[in-house]
């Protein structure tokens, strides 16, 4: 088969022919149709991501979507010709998307939602798993909780909206003025942190008692300022880029709580795999229901100009989420 392999790091992405692989006890020979771009993406190729772990050469490619070739021993729940995808590899010594077809892990993946063709559902994996792993697993987001996104109009973002949504709460969302329109779009209050401060915006919109759940998908200053907008004593800040060195003080004085995630954790233990399953079936519900769809940039790649996309992914210029036709 063909696929992308990066053989040293921050270098182009080479069309190689490699061996097909075969569905081992337990995974899915997928034909992949797809691979979504994630900015994480960019760190491996570069060599900026150790977290990651990636061995070389390498596949890359974190986010999947395809067609069921064959199942391996012991899998249930799938068959030759259903319509997946996942979160399934490009870390570790897992093989990414960005080939002709990918051995998985069958517990990393769902049936594909039925209102999304397989190139939008490539776009939500990464993201997907992210924000629901950081507002339902960690801050137990429900009716009547006031939620704060940092970067709404981004690809944790603008699916954390609308998970949050669904889940009942009432949502506000930081962006720059250009990505506005697309936050109010969501469903969100709309807030330019250009504009206003963490504590204008949050006397504007708590009356100075805080939100319920603040969801940092920035990092950095936008995490401090997360520990300046969260509610006194039962307030959860959540980040899904916290891995600087940041003071805990204002986070403390209010007794709030404080939960990092870690989509990556699973693919690179071997535990929890079966969770990430679990959301994504979750997530095909949701779309299924019409309240959770993703942005998808309009342009086509493919394994020929697959540099292009990924300096669109670098570039900040995207338009949604950026994917590879395979």
């Amino acid at each position: 088969m063909q696929a992308l392999v990066l053989n040293e790091y921050d270098t182009a992405l080479e069309v190689t022919e490699i061996d097909t692989p075969e569905a081992g006890p337990g995974q899915v020979l997928v034909r992949t149709a797809a691979s979504g771009v994630n900015p994480l993406d960019i760190k491996i190729r570069t060599g900026k991501a150790a977290h990651a772990k990636r061995v070389l050469p390498a596949v890359l490619g974190l986010d999947l979507a395809g067609v069921v070739e064959t199942v391996g021993e012991t899998v249930t729940g799938f068959a030759p010709g259903d319509e997946v995808y996942g979160l399934t590899g490009g870390v570790g010594d897992l093989q990414g998307s960005l080939a002709e077809y990918a051995a998985v892990d069958a517990q990393l993946l769902a049936h594909k939602p039925a209102a999304l063709a397989l190139r939008e559902a490539a776009a939500l994996p990464l993201v997907t798993i992210t924000a629901w792993e950081g507002l339902v697993d960690r801050a137990r987001v429900g009716p009547g909780d006031k939620v704060l996104v940092h970067g709404g109009a981004g690809g944790i973002g603008h699916v954390a909206i609308q998970i949050a949504l669904a889940h009942g709460a009432e949502v506000f969302a930081t962006g720059s003025p250009s990505k506005l329109a697309t936050i109010s779009g969501l469903g969100a209050t709309p807030i330019d942190y250009t504009a206003e401060d963490v504590g204008q915006y949050t006397d504007v919109h708590t009356r100075g008692e805080g939100f319920d759940i603040v969801f940092d998908t920035v990092g950095g200053a936008t995490l401090d300022a997360s520990f300046a907008a969260v509610r006194t004593y039962s307030g959860r800040v959540v980040s899904a880029l916290g891995w600087g060195t940041h003071s805990l003080a204002p986070l403390s004085f209010r007794g709030a709580s404080y939960s990092g995630v870690f989509s990556l954790l699973p693919m690179l233990s071997g535990r929890g795999r079966a969770h990430h399953g679990e959301i994504m079936a979750k997530a095909t519900t949701l779309v299924d229901k019409g309240v959770l769809k993703p942005l998808v940039d309009g342009r086509h790649f493919t394994f020929e100009t697959v540099a292009d996309a990924y300096a669109l992914v670098a570039s900040g210029r995207a338009m949604g989420k950026v994917v590879v036709d395979v």
